[in-house]
């Protein structure tokens, strides 16, 4: 999860109006310590590999991609952090013309906004919002099948009184006036759905659960180190759904207001469905095909 100034929704249709056709399903790859992979086509350069990443909030863009696509810089910099609260990286603002996924014919929006930073993880050209870059339209994440697809909320929208089985249909909620997923768990917390994560349940260390296995820190754009433990499995619910013996980890050296985060690792049975217009988001188990 990465975190920039936040881009509400209601301030960006205009941008997206251009959007074509719905885009094409898309296949993308999972990487333990890089996130879900897909292969991105900018102003018709590439192809790049970009995470996709709900968390975001925005899309981020190297300087080295950038180049390539012969992206023009735009005003002052802005700050781009993450979990740790160090001392954030600078960004540029800048417009991605034209933006394509899985083929460099398969177009998402046109004009997106974007940031322009230099301290993407190696090997990652850039990290995809898919919420900015679908709009006007939805989007699925299908984790165990690696899919990614496009609907039109205006035709098919969800509806929170039309559940599927064992799943749920809960509202998106705001948490920074941006258009980040966050959802509301059944003892009242939000949760950040956030593809970006490897954490199962990631919330910021202060209970009195006994870590049984450590993991390695990671480091995020601000370049500060976040460490985690995992701790025995906890059971939530969401709307409807309740989900059993998820994996747990406990942070350190987050920032005290970070969100509580629901990473791949707690949804990787599911299918993810995010409706814009309705601002509501599905929860089902994935069928395998």
């Amino acid at each position: 999860m990465f975190s920039a100034s936040p881009i509400p929704i209601s301030t960006q249709q205009n941008s997206y109006n251009g959007a074509r056709a719905l885009p094409r399903a898309i296949s993308f790859r999972e990487e333990k310590d890089r996130g879900l992979l897909a292969k991105v086509w900018v102003n018709d350069a590439g192809p790049f590999t970009f995470a996709i990443d709900t968390g975001a909030g925005v899309t981020l863009i190297s300087n080295r991609a950038a180049d390539l696509a012969d992206l023009k810089r735009l005003g002052a910099s802005v700050t781009v952090g993450g979990l740790s609260g160090a001392s954030p990286s600078k960004g540029t603002n800048t417009t991605l013309r034209s933006v394509a996924i899985g083929d460099r014919s398969n177009w998402l929006s046109q004009n997106q906004k974007a940031i322009i930073i230099d301290n993407l993880p190696r090997d990652i050209d850039g990290v995809l919002d898919p919420t900015g870059a679908y709009l006007p339209f939805g989007y699925s994440i299908d984790l165990p099948n690696r899919r990614l697809s496009a609907f039109d909320p205006g035709s098919r929208p969800l509806n929170v009184g039309d559940a599927p089985e064992g799943g749920t249909v809960v509202r998106w909620l705001d948490r920074d006036a941006g258009r980040r997923p966050f959802v509301r768990l059944g003892d009242g917390r939000l949760a950040l759905l956030d593809t970006g994560s490897g954490f199962g349940l990631a919330i910021n260390r202060g209970s009195n659960q006994q870590p049984s296995r450590s993991r390695p820190g990671v480091h995020d754009l601000g370049g500060g180190q976040v460490s985690s433990e995992r701790v025995a499995p906890t059971t939530i619910t969401i709307g409807a759904l309740t989900l059993r013996k998820i994996p747990t980890d406990l942070l350190s050296g987050v920032e005290n207001d970070a969100p509580i985060l629901l990473g791949r690792d707690a949804l990787y049975p599911f299918r993810l469905t995010f409706d814009p217009l309705q601002r509501l988001i599905e929860i089902t188990p994935s069928s395998r095909p």
